[in-house]
């Protein structure tokens, strides 16, 4: 298969959007080290108490509506649009800076902070800056409404598309990953497995890392630019 023609798969975490000022989950002094995930990630957490959990994602909301999309995201966008085969963003990242910074499609497989899900009916629909315990929701009225983010122990959006694209892939890339998470973490494998080059781009060593062909480490604002840039030569 000639190189313009080539399918390119990419997964992005949170380190891609680090440098927007968006913190990680491992980062100290953020939101995500104030809380244990346990009562602010888990549906059994938003049972218990549903005022932390929209607090907390209120906060998050707030954070990500003032942050901006930096050169690796704008960078993306840009292979999205300029590469000559099919270019297929995936992301965990919940903060909508893919799509704010130009890319055309991208799979949200963790939900985004600008929807909400109705935890009766399942109706999505667009979230208010601020949630409220008891929100109603649009379609059958129930007081059910919580973020459209994927918890842990929640199956993440996509999957089954996702996987076939990894089948399906000449390049896998993951991007500011930790490696940590799965099924994002065996991304990496499927991918291998159907025969992809593979390569990781990050800050440092993911817990993946050596499951790569090509490792690359530096802030994702430059390790992507020029990625990209040898990809579109």
């Amino acid at each position: 298969m000639g190189k313009s023609a080539q399918k390119i798969v990419i997964l992005t975490g949170a380190g891609i959007s680090a440098e927007s000022g968006l913190g990680t989950f491992r980062d100290e002094g953020g939101l995500w080290a104030q809380h244990r995930i346990e009562d602010v990630a888990t549906p059994e957490g938003f049972a218990r108490n549903p005022d932390l959990v929209h607090r907390f994602y209120n906060a998050r909301r707030a954070q990500a509506a003032e942050a901006r999309p930096n050169a690796a995201h704008q960078a993306l966008a840009r292979l999205q649009a300029e590469h000559a085969g099919e270019v297929v963003i995936v992301t965990q990242n919940v903060d909508g800076l893919h799509v704010a910074g130009g890319a055309a499609e991208v799979l949200h497989m963790h939900g985004t902070l600008a929807g909400a899900l109705c935890a009766a009916c399942g109706h999505n629909w667009t979230a208010p800056l601020v949630m409220q315990t008891g929100q109603p929701c649009p379609a059958c009225a129930a007081p059910a409404g919580r973020p459209d983010v994927v918890w842990f122990g929640e199956i993440p959006y996509f999957m089954e598309e996702i996987f076939a694209h990894l089948a399906a892939a000449d390049v896998f890339a993951a991007i500011g990953t930790s490696g940590e998470v799965y099924p994002a973490a065996a991304f990496v494998d499927e991918a291998y497995l159907a025969g992809a080059h593979t390569v990781e781009l990050n800050l440092e060593p993911s817990a993946t890392a050596s499951r790569f062909a090509e490792r690359r480490f530096g802030p994702a604002s430059e390790t992507v630019p020029a990625w990209v840039a040898e990809l579109l030569g």
